[in-house]
């Protein structure tokens, strides 16, 4: 098969959480037609175990330990260079020398990045056919902390949006095609670089439709009689800690005084502080990391995805939804949903509109109607096979002129990691 080389910020493997459950199943689909040279960093210690399992999907795995602390205050580098921290953050000078080795030794023609950050390694090789799954506009996200953060922060967010959509414009400049995951996340990207328009293009997430099944919900995880409403992500991502403390602190007692028997169930790993103090209000229950998400999800009363900042498409309503259960989505979110609102999810803007959602859907027939429709709409139109489709032609279609173009603004690679597997 043709050697293929993919670069991606995190170790695309288990499919846990949001940006690693679409970088798993890209590099399952372009494995079944290239033979992989796979690099990645592994920032999560509860990852190591699975370096071994990606290497068995590959032709060469090149993993890298880093630690995020040590990163986050290496990539402050930044603030003198001119550059984005998100791009000093995943630089590396082993990465970029096993680059450069990989794509000479191995003759590698094309070349498939996942997330912005990692074409920076690519800049001494304009020769490559290059794509590059931007995924969400990042730099938007930075710019919408800012102002709900206080200064430096607010100051420090604001440089950085600012930065990165700098680096994005230039990486899309340089990349035969670029991907967002939803029409909306191309509309924005065009409005902020117009210069780029028509370079990228959509290409939506799916589910695994098999694996989030309503036949495998498994056991109830709750206590009889009680009304679990639950949110489910990465707790250490601040949109959604910032989700599930509002949704705790605003809309639950809105619940509770009508149904008593309510309780909200955060779960997902690594839970912030602040997500962890939400125990101390008595009606909220926070897991941690979970086997297997599914049967909190299945069992539940309901699922809510209340985040008031959020980019592309958000698995966790999309598995919820192939699991026939209904799910409150906000305003901010409903617009990347390929669904009928009402019919196959819930909307919902301010506490008041989450509460009553959320109570509607404590009669049963009403949750019951949800969750057939969302699970006929996920069969419907987001399965991962038709939705990849779209990769392959882009990596088959005749090369278009991408721009040459420097990346990382003259500046080495100098950061060093641990490597934890490499091999030819």
């Amino acid at each position: 098969m043709e050697a293929l080389l993919f670069l991606a910020h995190r170790l695309p493997f288990p499919p846990n959480k949001g940006d690693k459950i679409r970088s798993h199943h890209l590099l399952r689909h372009l494995a079944q037609r290239h033979a992989l040279h796979v690099g990645t960093f592994v920032d999560d210690a509860a990852d190591l175990p699975h370096v071994p399992s990606l290497a068995g999907l590959c032709a060469q795995l090149h993993a890298e330990r880093i630690h995020p602390r040590s990163r986050r205050i290496a990539s402050l580098r930044a603030l003198a260079s001119g550059e984005s921290m998100s791009v000093v953050y995943y630089r590396s000078a082993a990465m970029q020398r096993w680059v450069d080795d990989t794509i000479a030794r191995h003759r590698i023609e094309k070349v498939v990045v996942f997330c912005s950050t990692m074409a920076q390694y690519l800049d001494g090789h304009p020769q490559v056919r290059r794509i590059v799954d931007l995924v969400d506009v990042d730099s938007a996200k930075w710019a919408e902390y800012a102002p709900r953060h206080r200064w430096p922060l607010s100051w420090l967010y604001r440089r950085e949006a600012r930065t990165l959509l700098d680096f994005e414009s230039r990486v899309v400049a340089a990349s035969d095609m670029s991907l967002l995951v939803t029409p909306a996340e191309v509309a924005l990207f065009e409005s902020l670089a117009p210069e780029q328009s028509g370079r990228v293009t959509a290409v939506p997430n799916g589910v695994d439709v098999d694996f989030f099944s309503p036949a495998h919900g498994g056991e109830s995880p709750y206590r009889a009689g009680e009304r679990a409403v639950v949110f489910t992500g990465a707790m250490d991502y601040w949109p959604n800690i910032d989700a599930a403390s509002w949704f705790a602190t605003e809309v639950m007692p809105r619940v509770l005084a009508v149904e008593p028997a309510a309780r909200f169930y955060v779960v997902g790993m690594n839970p912030a502080p602040a997500v962890r103090e939400l125990e101390r209000l008595g009606h909220v229950t926070v897991t941690g990391r979970v086997d297997d998400v599914r049967p909190w999800v299945a069992h539940a009363a309901c699922a809510v995805a209340p985040l008031r900042v959020a980019r592309g498409i958000q698995n966790k309503v999309l598995e919820a939804m192939a699991l026939a259960q209904p799910v409150v989505v906000s305003d901010t979110c409903a617009g990347s949903l390929d669904a009928q609102a009402g019919r196959d999810f819930i909307t919902a803007g301010d506490a008041q509109s989450f509460a009553a959602a959320v109570l509607a859907l404590f009669d049963p027939a009403r949750a019951r109607a949800v969750g057939i429709a969302a699970r006929t709409r996920i069969e419907q139109v987001y399965r991962w096979d038709s939705a990849l489709a779209a990769l392959d032609d882009c990596l088959d279609a005749p090369r278009r002129g991408a721009v040459p173009a420097s990346l990382n603004n003259g500046n080495p690679p100098d950061v060093q990691s641990g490597i934890l597997h490499s091999r030819s």
